[in-house]
């Protein structure tokens, strides 16, 4: 992929600096540990590596990464290896895609706890579908599912939503045979949207309980145990966004959609249009219109950019990806086994190489040589601070 003209590290380097002297006390560790890694992501700051072609003689410097999981320059490596790690686990059967999302008052209140609600989003969203799954009178089986926390909308405005892909059927409840859903249909949205309502209001009501949850501006006043739990009355009675998109057209489409959804940030360096010191230009997607071409180009003032970046910084530790039922990570790869040979199915076979071929050199590097496709190997490694001896141009590593 070809480095964008405008990335998200040159808007950090050249108004960075300013941004954080205004916001100084206002700005956590966290969010400032991100803008620094992005700064230093693939420059001399970081060390790197001088990479030499086995067969031309082309010889080009390549930075090290930052391997912040905010950094958009990262993501598309990071998101490449787990899917290799995925793919293993696919199963040939329908894929269904499921959207759990806030309402915009209580994403309010996720916004000042993100670990703790964030927390009982993905806990509410997982138990709602494998609840539904094992009742009798719809499913009648014990389910997979991986969750994905998006906390962003196309405007980059905080918007907690939880993308779940789920095989389209499970385990019977004894174990002895595989349960298919019905062709094009997992489970009913509506059933789906009033469980996952009443399961994350009593969750939000206990988190209150056991003090928990913080409150500030105009809703300080919610801190009272009677007025939070009169607040969250109205939230009771209204519909929630509960969103099934069609079956995936199979297990590649899975991998093909995960590779973009697992490992996204808030925006990708590509949708940047333009930035200075007063004003950042990037494309969104208007979802308000329903037909028609929805992408417009937005401008925000340069610190209100940075701010609405940084919003989407999660707790140092948490997971924004996680895994449940029969996928669940302690138990999923013995669940797989035992679901193809329920489906009559094999393992997906691994590719092999023998011969010459089968002998793996540690320095050889994944991407060939630019200039004539041969091997490239690693003959030289300079530290953060030193600079290489070897003469190279330096070289955007592939994103």
């Amino acid at each position: 992929m070809s480095r964008p003209k405008l990335e998200i590290a040159d808007i950090f380097r050249a108004h960075g600096p300013a941004w954080r002297q205004a916001n100084a006390g206002h700005v956590s560790l966290s969010q400032l540990k991100v803008m620094s890694a992005i700064e230093a992501c693939r420059t001399e700051t970081l060390g790197g590596h001088v990479a030499g072609c086995t067969k031309c003689g082309h010889h080009h410097i390549a930075y090290n990464s930052c391997k912040n999981r905010h950094c958009p320059k990262c993501q598309g490596p990071a998101a490449r290896d787990w899917m290799e790690a995925r793919a293993e686990d696919l199963l040939p059967v329908e894929y269904f895609h499921i959207v759990f999302t806030l309402p915009a008052e209580i994403a309010q209140i996720a916004y000042w706890n993100k670990k703790t609600v964030y927390g009982l989003l993905f806990k509410a969203s997982a138990e709602t579908v494998m609840t539904i799954a094992a009742d009798p009178k719809r499913m009648g089986a014990k389910v997979g599912l991986t969750s994905v926390l998006h906390t962003w909308g196309s405007a980059m405005t905080h918007h907690p939503h939880i993308h779940m892909i789920v095989p389209g059927g499970g385990q019977s409840p004894d174990g002895t045979k595989w349960v298919a859903s019905k062709p094009g249909f997992f489970l009913h949205v509506r059933v789906l949207s009033r469980l996952f309502r009443r399961l994350f209001l009593d969750g939000l009501l206990a988190l209150h309980q056991a003090g928990e949850l913080a409150f500030y501006s105009d809703l300080e006043r919610l801190a009272q145990t009677g007025a939070f739990a009169d607040w969250l009355t109205s939230f009771r009675k209204s519909e929630w966004v509960v969103y099934s998109k069609p079956p995936f057209g199979g297990p590649e489409a899975v991998l093909a959609y995960l590779s973009r959804y697992t490992h996204r940030v808030a925006i990708s360096n590509h949708r940047l249009v333009s930035a200075d010191a007063h004003t950042v230009a990037f494309r969104w997607k208007d979802y308000r219109i329903k037909s028609g071409d929805r992408q417009k180009v937005m401008r925000l003032a340069t610190p209100e950019f940075i701010r609405r970046f940084l919003i989407h910084v999660l707790p140092d530790g948490f997971h924004r990806i996680r895994h449940y039922g029969l996928l669940a990570s302690a138990t999923r790869k013995a669940n797989i086994t035992k679901i193809r040979a329920l489906l009559y199915v094999q393992r997906p076979d691994q590719a092999t190489v023998s011969g010459p071929e089968a002998e793996i050199i540690p320095l050889t590097l994944r991407e060939p040589c630019p200039c004539c496709g041969g091997p490239m190997r690693i003959i030289e490694i300079f530290r953060r601070g030193q600079k290489p001896m070897s003469r190279a141009p330096p070289r955007e590593q592939a994103a």
